[in-house]
């Protein structure tokens, strides 16, 4: 499941908002998850940055490339993508509901996947029609603002390996 999720949502369309631009693995399962993981990157032409610098971890690359780093555990992940992430779509893979369910609740996202693609942040997808883009902002409205206008959405959706098609 990892995998597809990973491939879909850095492949399938690369130079969109919404495509992977980091995989982090944790250190627990990197052992056996990396080697098949960048196997599968490198069979579809993505251009892996092992070991990446701190420009790295900041590029929104909109390209088939990849940063890829190692975590010890999900708050370690949750910590690393509050820090280099863009605040528009984070995704976790995973069996564990309470790693999940923290993730959720912890990341600072407009859009925050569990066990699906990233690629579902369009507003196709979430049933708006046609989209004019995706705020990751918190306050982002001008003029006379009321209530409305001071509040924010977080988009969660837990999938079962779900990705989208070409």
């Amino acid at each position: 499941m990892a995998e597809r999720i990973l491939l879909n949502s850095k492949t399938r369309r690369p130079s969109v908002c919404n495509a992977a631009e980091t995989l982090l693995v944790d250190a627990a399962i990197a052992e056996t998850a990396l080697p098949r993981l960048l196997a599968a990157l490198q069979h579809a032409g993505v251009t892996v940055h092992l070991d990446p610098d701190e420009a790295d971890l900041r590029r929104e690359y909109l390209s088939l490339d990849i940063a890829v780093a190692v975590v010890d555990g999900v708050d370690a992940a949750i910590a690393h993508i509050n820090e280099y992430g863009t605040g528009h779509t984070e995704a976790i893979v995973t069996t564990n509901l309470d790693a999940a369910q923290r993730f959720t609740e912890q990341i600072d996202a407009a859009a925050v996947m569990v066990n699906a693609s990233t690629a579902f942040t369009d507003g196709e997808q979430f049933g708006f029609g046609a989209e004019i883009g995706i705020s990751t902002q918190k306050l982002h409205a001008r003029g006379p603002m009321g209530l409305p206008e001071l509040t924010s959405t977080k988009w969660i959706a837990w999938g079962a390996g779900h990705t989208r098609p070409a």
